[in-house]
């Protein structure tokens, strides 16, 4: 049984001018252990994909799918409350610009414990020990000082570190990890994609990864799945898709990589429509 199994995904907005639909029946699939890489320009929908899962769309958003599950469980029938449990336990996510995800009004340590105390019951003394530990796991130094610290006081490597602590905090099943090295520089980006690399293999989670970055999805996943402008355009093993794309846009995604360069200019996607006939694998 698949970690987590989705069929059929849609989602749309309402706006002044109707509906717009963000994501047109995409389905997706994670086993324990595995790297699931979700790629695509911006406004492919890789991002709503993930916080339909996670319940966190807002209330203009209408969400169907044939399926949901997560272990077997249906996510979109169960009630709110045995949800809340799994969401932000079994099921966390990493967030795109750490510093704007981290609420600035409270400190570092009080938005771990809160996590721990929510989900795990632990005692006050309990999570403060523990969240030092977690800190450390993730490269912070001086874990207990650290606590005290609010988020504008933490470089931006620093609040990553910070968020990825909170999402393993109760060792979930599954990580989402929304761009998580967005305005990172090149150094401390490889430093966190081998901290969430390490994590999952000493958890045996699943971890999916959104990125438009071709090159992360070449050293970390598994699998990948193509998205353009909400739909599914391929789906292949790591080897498979960089070996014989089957997409008119995934072949377009890597022709557009910067060694694939030719002379002065780099190369660009043409603007076509790739969901005309023929484009999708």
């Amino acid at each position: 049984m698949p970690l987590l199994e989705i069929e059929n995904l849609s989602v749309s907005f309402d706006t002044a001018a109707g509906p717009f639909i963000a994501l047109d029946k995409v389905s997706y699939r994670c086993d324990s252990g595995e790297v699931l890489a979700i790629v695509g320009e911006s406004g492919s929908g890789k991002s709503v994909a993930m916080l339909a899962l996670m319940g966190l769309l807002p209330s203009s958003a209408t969400v169907t799918a044939d399926r949901m599950e997560f272990e077997g469980r249906d996510l979109l029938r169960m009630p709110d409350a045995e949800r809340r449990r799994i969401i932000g336990k079994d099921i966390t996510m990493i967030f795109q610009e750490p510093i704007d995800s981290l609420n600035p009004c409270f400190t570092i340590g009080f938005q771990i414990e809160e996590v721990l105390r929510t989900h795990l019951g632990l005692k006050p003394a309990d999570s403060r020990k523990r969240a030092i530990e977690l800190l450390a796991s993730v490269g912070i130094k001086d874990g207990a000082k650290r606590l005290s610290s609010f988020p504008h006081q933490l470089s931006g490597g620093q609040c990553q570190r910070a968020m990825i602590a909170m999402a393993t905090a109760c060792r979930p099943k599954l990580l989402i990890a929304d761009e998580p090295t967005t305005a990172l520089d090149v150094t401390i980006q490889k430093q966190i994609l081998d901290l969430l690399t390490a994590l999952q293999q000493d958890y045996g989670m699943g971890l999916i990864l959104i990125t438009h970055d071709m090159g992360v999805v070449a050293e970390t996943a598994d699998r990948v799945v193509v998205q353009y402008q909400g739909h599914k355009m391929e789906e292949a093993d790591i080897l498979s898709l960089f070996e014989k794309p089957k997409s008119a846009y995934t072949r377009a995604l890597l022709s557009a990589l910067p060694e694939n360069a030719t002379g002065d200019r780099l190369p660009t996607i043409a603007g076509v429509d790739f969901l005309s006939e023929g484009a999708k694998a």
